[in-house]
């Protein structure tokens, strides 16, 4: 049995890793450099908005411009990087100011000020003395779609009252489309300059992974057939460079677990199996709560019927369900909107279908596996009594 580890070091194959060289983005970085070197200079650079697919490389390298800047100048420039995607976070605006504020080594308690004061203890610590502030907001629109832009138009707007300081922006975000939520103000501010982030193809993705695994993994334990199918497989979702790392990250888990030589094909294979079904069940089990009951009520349905169900038969167990464990009963019509949500999460899959004159309905199929949907009707079990 193989009871050596095949990893030299596993965190070159996470996420948060930023490697000394970010291959083929050598002209967003140029670009994004030269924006923000200004504020080297004390200068105010332009605020910035970054858009492009998951996984195309744009928080690794505001990541790795800030960790340069950071190297040349830490006197008068500060780089804060908000993952907003993240709990406790951006959940309020009270938590994405009090984690700013925590970056710039204020403590601020979890509640209890009123979020004017956080913004007042904000500006005296920025203003405090000749500085430029890059504060970059990734995963920008999940914040938005929390809790509005207020934050940002505030934040763009502080600049006019500093007198040693000033706040630059750089929003990050994987739909381009959300901007047209925002405040116009906010939207014309924020988008003063634009970077577009392309999906990388396959051999991009084959010379990402060789870099990374030649120092992560031992290297008699993979061949260039399984870097070539990681680099195949996430080229074909969208070129996601995440993608690529997770599936090899998780093909040599496997392999290691079950005391394999090496890390072949097949285990990639087995590593994309098992990502799709952790993505599915994370989705669903991050839904809002009416969003899970109904849900629920589909795989309810599901379990004792392999039939195609209505959104009418939907909703007569979400109501079941709410009124058995204490929660407000939406109305029909709220309820179809978050089954369209559903499906466009890839949950479920829809169609509308004709009653002749009894109107319109749709038509529900369930578009996961059924491990997943095992793991999601226990779970869900444990959740809601019905």
């Amino acid at each position: 049995m193989n009871k050596e580890s095949f990893f030299i070091d596993k965190k070159l194959l996470t996420h948060s890793y930023v490697p000394e060289e970010i291959l083929h983005r050598d002209e967003q970085i140029s670009i994004i450099a030269k924006i923000l070197a200004p504020s080297l200079k004390l200068e105010q650079p332009s605020n910035l908005f970054i858009y492009g697919t998951t996984g195309t490389g744009k928080s690794v390298a505001i990541k790795y411009i800030f960790n340069e800047m950071l190297a040349a100048n830490t006197t008068n420039f500060n780089a804060i990087y908000v993952n907003c995607k993240l709990r406790k976070v951006s959940d309020t605006e009270y938590r994405m100011l009090a984690y700013i504020l925590r970056e710039l080594n204020f403590k601020v308690p979890d509640t209890g000020l009123p979020t004017e004061t956080l913004y007042t203890k904000l500006f005296e610590i920025v203003d405090s003395k000749e500085q430029i502030i890059i504060l970059a907001l990734d995963e920008l629109d999940v914040m938005i779609n929390k809790i509005g832009d207020e934050i940002l138009y505030n934040l763009t707007r502080i600049n006019s009252e500093l007198v040693n300081s000033k706040i630059s922006i750089i929003g990050i975000s994987n739909d381009i489309s959300f901007t047209d939520k925002l405040d116009p103000r906010v939207k014309s501010s924020l988008s003063e300059e634009e970077i577009i982030f392309p999906p990388y193809n396959a051999p991009q993705l084959n010379d990402i992974l060789e870099k990374r695994a030649n120092k992560a993994l031992k290297q008699n334990v993979y061949s260039e057939g399984v870097i070539r199918k990681c680099a195949a497989i996430a080229a074909q979702e969208q070129g996601d460079a995440r993608r690529a790392l997770d599936i090899l990250r998780v093909a040599a888990e496997i392999a290691e677990r079950n005391d394999e030589t090496k890390i072949t094909e097949k285990h990639v294979g087995l590593a994309e199996q098992k990502l799709e079904l952790d993505r599915v069940v994370e989705l669903a089990k991050m839904q809002p709560r009416h969003s899970q009951v109904t849900l629920y009520s589909i795989l309810k349905l599901f379990e004792k019927s392999e039939k195609n169900i209505l959104t009418g038969d939907v909703y007569e167990i979400y109501t079941q369900l709410c009124k058995r464990n204490g929660y407000r009963v939406l109305t029909q019509r709220r309820i179809s909107d978050l089954i369209s949500e559903l499906n466009m999460l890839g949950i479920i899959s829809t169609k509308v279908i004709s009653k002749g004159r009894y109107g319109r309905t749709r038509e529900i199929t369930l578009a996961i596996a059924k491990k997943p949907f095992d793991i999601l009707k226990n779970h869900f079990s444990t959740l809601f009594e019905l």
